[in-house]
């Protein structure tokens, strides 16, 4: 009789631990939104859309336009990171989690709206990625509006940097020396192993990455930047290339990156995070080896990366240089009615 009892009291239990709370712990990690640096109305944005019912990709698409159009930290959107000849390009890429989906333009010219193009790639062709000029005359012919991508603050970036002799730039190997005057360059008769000082600058190369989970485990990410200031012409960084700047699975994760492009993309990092977790890290840890993955080769580079699985748990790792020492991303989840900045420190 008293077994009985118990058994009937556990059950009760149980069934009104169901029926109170149905959706266990996951109601306090999922939905989430999670992207790079202190770019908190992109993160209000995003989790507006999720809060109206909206898709993951409607929300990482709101999300990094928000970004675009008030040019967050000069490094997204127009009117920044103007290259040699002084023009503002873009990249971005958005990939659908379900479907393996992406979309992606990079060297975009004339369109503010990258990462609206980036998901017209994805959603009106077969194709995943669009550059150049060809990129922007398709954004034209879906009704994307044409307009001047410069302003006054990247024609004065560009006007200083012609007055310092064109100083940084990322030639080597050249004649003249890259490193004391501008162009035009032609190759050097020998190549040199000449490894110049990089030091971290967050405002130099740097975008908005963004990781969307709904409570129904859909994922999606993306990314929108305008790339590496004083760039030579036609570079593209990690932002536009699935598995660099951002990769999503809705069965694993996603993951989004940011930091010195030219390098990061060598290592598939958001790629190799997304099939971590997948093996069952949790994504702190996914993050960080991700991370010491690129340390072996280049201990110098600046960069770090975000990560979330599909229960909603969240992560983040840099690496420690000279100006960075602790990285900065934001999450929006049920856990607070606003977008919370959260920071890890690097190593």
């Amino acid at each position: 009789m008293f077994q009985q009892s118990v058994v009937r009291f556990t059950s009760l239990l149980i069934y009104t631990l169901i029926f109170l709370f149905p959706l266990g712990h996951a109601s306090l990690t999922l939905p989430l939104i999670i992207n790079t640096w202190p770019f908190k109305n992109a993160t209000a944005a995003a989790w507006s859309v999720l809060q109206s019912g909206g898709s993951v990709l409607d929300a990482v698409e709101k999300g990094c336009a928000r970004c675009e159009m008030e040019q967050c930290d000069g490094s997204v959107g127009y009117g920044g990171s103007p290259d040699e000849s002084g023009e503002t390009t873009l990249d971005a890429m958005i990939m659908n989690g379900d479907t393996m989906e992406v979309g992606a333009v990079a060297d975009l010219r004339r369109i503010k709206n990258a990462i609206g193009v980036a998901r017209a790639v994805m959603e009106r062709t077969d194709h995943t990625l669009l550059v150049g000029e060809s990129a922007s005359v398709f954004a034209e012919n879906m009704g994307f509006i044409a307009e001047d991508l410069t302003t006054n603050k990247s024609v004065n970036i560009f006007s200083q940097w012609l007055k310092g002799n064109c100083q940084p730039n990322y030639r080597k190997n050249m004649f003249p020396d890259p490193s004391k005057s501008c162009g035009p360059y032609k190759p050097s008769a020998t190549l040199k192993q000449n490894k110049r000082a990089q030091h971290a600058n967050t405002r130099s190369h740097d975008t908005i990455g963004m990781i969307a989970l709904d409570q129904n485990g859909h994922t999606a990410a993306g990314t929108s930047t305008n790339g590496l200031t004083h760039k030579v012409p036609g570079r593209v960084g990690d932002s536009p290339i699935v598995g660099a700047g951002a990769y999503a699975d809705s069965s694993a994760g996603a993951a989004a990156a940011t930091g010195d492009g030219d390098i990061m993309m060598r290592f598939l990092p958001s790629y190799l995070a997304v099939e971590l977790m997948r093996a069952g890290a949790d994504p702190s840890a996914a993050c960080k080896t991700a991370i010491s993955r690129i340390k072996r080769h280049y201990s110098e580079f600046f960069g770090a990366i975000i990560c979330a699985n599909t229960t909603g748990h969240y992560g983040a790792a840099c690496n420690k240089v000279r100006g960075f020492s602790q990285f900065h991303y934001m999450v929006s989840n049920p856990k607070s009615d606003t977008p919370l900045l959260k920071s890890v420190d690097c190593f």
